[in-house]
C-alpha cells in the first residue's frame, strides 16, 4: 500500500462566545493512492470540516490548532500542508489537489461562458504546463465528453445547464490540470436519485481510466457502498471506524457503524426491521463523559463506556487493516453479526 496523504492527530477548533469548539478532534487516517475512500457520518460529524483542513482553507473564527498532513509527491518528495503558506499552497490547488465541494454548481460564474471558466482556471494555474488557449479548449472538450457532456456546452452560460450538468461541469474542471486527488464533499447533495447515480458512475468509470485518488465525503451510505475502497466513519469529530469497504459494512467493530449499515433500506429483507439511530449527537460544547456515542449506544447499558479511563485517543487495529475506536468492539460483533 502506497499513501498518498497522511493525516496524523489532526485538531480544527471554532472559538465560539459560548466556548471552544473541536470540530476535528485528533483525527488519523491514511488515504492510499489510486484509491476511492469514502468518509461518511451525519451532517456536523466533520467531514467537511476535515475536507477543508486538507485544502487549508478553514475560516474564521475556525483554525488548525495541532497535526500534520503529509502530502507524498509522485517525484518521492514528501510535504506537510500545514506547514505551507497560502501562497505556497495555492500552488498545489488544482494541479495537485483539488475539490469539489457541496452544491459546487454554485460556485460557476453566471457572467461567464463555461469555456472561460476552463481558461481562467488553467491560466491561473498554469505556470509549468504553460497550455496555450486552443490546448486548454481542445482538453476541456475531452473532459465534458469524458463526464458525458457535449462539447458545444463550452459555449453555454451555467444558468442554461441543469444542476446535474453544472455538477458534471464542474467535475470535469477540477480534472483540467491533471491532479493527484480530487476530494468530493456531498457531489451528489440537492440532486436527484437518478442524475446522483449518473454522476457516481461517471466517477467510476473516470477513476478506473486515471486511477486518481479520490476522498468521497457523503452522509448517503448507500450511495458510496458499491464505489469505495476503504471507507472512515466519523463521530462527532472524531474518526470511530476505518478499512475496506467490505469490512466495515459486514463486519463493523463500532456501534455507531452498525447503527448506520442498519438504517439503510434494502430490498433484501423488511423494511420494518430498518431502525434509525435512537438520539442525537451531543453538543460539542457539552460532550458526555466517557464515549461520544455512549448516549445513543445499545451497548452503554453496563456502563463500560462511561468511564474516562477506557477510551483511547487514536483508532487501533483489530484485524485485517481494519481500524476502531472503540474498546468494546469484540461485543459488537459478537451481538450485531
Amino acid at each position: 500500500m502506497d499513501p498518498i496523504l497522511e493525516i496524523k492527530n489532526l485538531c480544527i477548533d471554532f472559538k465560539t462566545n459560548h466556548g471552544n469548539i473541536r470540530a476535528c478532534d485528533d483525527v488519523s487516517i491514511n488515504f492510499y493512492r489510486g484509491d476511492i475512500i469514502g468518509i461518511i457520518g451525519e451532517s456536523g460529524s466533520g467531514k467537511s470540516t476535515l475536507a477543508s483542513g486538507i485544502l487549508k482553507t478553514i475560516s474564521a473564527p475556525g483554525k488548525i490548532a495541532n497535526g500534520e498532513i503529509l502530502y507524498h509527491k509522485n517525484d518521492g518528495n514528501t510535504i506537510d500542508l500545514l506547514k505551507l503558506s497560502d501562497q505556497e499552497y495555492s500552488k498545489l490547488r488544482w494541479t495537485n489537489i483539488t475539490t469539489v465541494f457541496q452544491a459546487a454548481q454554485n460556485v460557476l460564474n453566471p457572467t461567464l461562458r463555461i469555456k472561460d471558466h476552463f481558461i481562467e482556471t488553467a491560466m491561473a494555474h498554469n505556470e509549468k504546463r504553460k497550455l496555450t488557449k486552443k490546448q486548454i479548449l481542445d482538453k476541456s472538450a475531452t473532459l465534458l465528453r469524458q463526464v458525458r457532456l457535449e462539447e458545444r456546452i463550452l459555449d453555454s452560460y451555467p444558468h442554461q445547464l441543469s444542476g446535474g450538468m453544472k455538477q458534471r461541469t464542474i467535475i470535469a474542471l477540477s480534472l483540467l490540470l491533471e491532479p493527484d486527488i480530487i476530494i468530493l464533499d456531498e457531489p451528489t447533495t440537492a440532486l436527484d436519485v437518478i442524475t446522483q447515480w449518473y454522476i457516481i458512475d461517471i466517477l467510476k468509470k473516470i477513476h478506473e481510466e486515471t486511477r486518481i485518488t479520490m476522498i468521497f465525503m457523503t452522509h448517503d451510505v448507500s450511495i458510496i457502498g458499491s464505489v469505495v475502497d476503504r471507507i472512515g466513519v466519523m463521530y462527532c469529530g472524531q474518526m470511530v471506524e476505518y478499512g475496506k469497504v467490505e469490512d466495515v459494512f459486514k463486519k463493523p467493530s463500532h456501534p455507531y457503524t452498525y447503527g448506520l449499515m442498519n438504517a439503510v433500506p434494502s430490498l433484501r429483507d423488511d423494511i420494518a426491521s430498518r431502525k434509525a439511530i435512537p438520539g442525537y449527537p451531543p453538543n460539542l460544547l457539552e460532550l458526555p463523559k466517557g464515549c461520544r456515542f455512549g448516549p445513543r449506544c445499545f451497548l452503554c447499558g453496563d456502563g463500560i463506556c462511561k468511564s474516562e479511563e477506557i477510551l483511547v485517543k487514536e483508532m487501533f487495529e483489530i484485524e485485517n487493516e481494519q481500524l476502531t475506536l472503540c474498546p468494546a468492539w469484540k461485543k459488537v460483533k459478537e451481538k450485531c453479526l
